[in-house]
């Protein structure tokens, strides 16, 4: 039995030993910890504090309970699929996603109107309760099983001027570029990237562990004078994926000569 001899309360004591115990490698990553009545006698106390400190442990990430199967410890590798976040275009002028052949639709594209948040609004320089043609999908990766929820945004007032973006808003990404620049825009682009935890809605979808956040990824098309055409969002589970940039320097302007 080894000794809980910490300050705290029973079950934060417990949840320390254990937790020393992962990250110690004594329970190695994707192993089953020992049964409930196995860390009772290990530690000396009773199954209410064994089934607290699993709790604490779970809350923290550091453990996944797996219904009629027990509790695991959760992998600290790395993650299985890396994003890559480049923008290509061929030689005639289409534009290319690195990773945008990798993905299959899990079901049937959404298409609906919608208005701005807040937090939209931001991205695309509009104000609240702006009109905007939305369109999710649920993407999976088949080599990984990586799940994705994918967001394209588009204003009224850039539909209306782009006739063919009106009639389908819910083209891929790379189509609606090329229908832009078809339309004599000239692309740019920002991107953002947060996490937070997961709403009850993507924690299904996207099939999440217990206490694992998502990466959620903002990405703004602009055209000229830096004017936000539309929005793209991606969610993904931070346990499964990471993204990769290609960073390249600008050219700094070039220097006026002194009169």
């Amino acid at each position: 039995m080894s000794e809980i001899q910490r300050p705290g309360a029973l079950y934060q004591q417990v949840a320390a030993a254990i937790r020393e115990a992962i990250l110690s490698g004594e329970f190695a990553p994707d192993s089953l910890l020992p049964s409930e009545a196995q860390l009772m006698a290990r530690y000396g106390v009773s199954r209410p504090t064994v089934r607290n400190a699993i709790a604490a442990l779970r809350a923290e990430g550091l453990i996944d309970v797996r219904h009629g199967k027990g509790s695991f410890v959760r992998s600290s590798g790395q993650p299985i699929l890396t994003i890559e976040r480049r923008i290509s275009r061929t030689a005639e002028g289409k534009f290319v996603m690195p990773n945008g052949d990798i993905w299959d639709e899990a079901e049937e594209p959404s298409t609906y109107r919608t208005h701005t948040t807040k937090g939209t609004g931001r991205l695309l320089q509009l104000g609240e309760e702006e009109a905007l043609f939305g369109c999710d999908r649920l993407l999976i990766d088949p080599s990984t099983g990586t799940r994705a929820m994918h967001r394209t945004l588009i204003p009224f007032e850039v539909a209306e001027a782009v006739t063919l973006l009106g009639k389908e808003p819910c083209k891929p990404p790379a189509a609606i570029y090329w229908v832009l620049t078809q339309a004599g825009h000239k692309l740019s682009w920002t991107e953002t990237v947060r996490a937070h935890m997961p709403l009850p809605d993507e924690r299904t979808a996207l099939r999440l562990p217990d206490a694992t956040p998502i990466l959620h990824v903002a990405r703004v098309a602009h055209g000229a004078d830096d004017r936000p055409l539309f929005l793209e969002e991606l969610r993904v589970g931070a346990d499964r994926a990471e993204l990769a940039y290609r960073i390249t320097a600008d050219k700094q302007p070039a220097r006026r000569a002194r009169a």
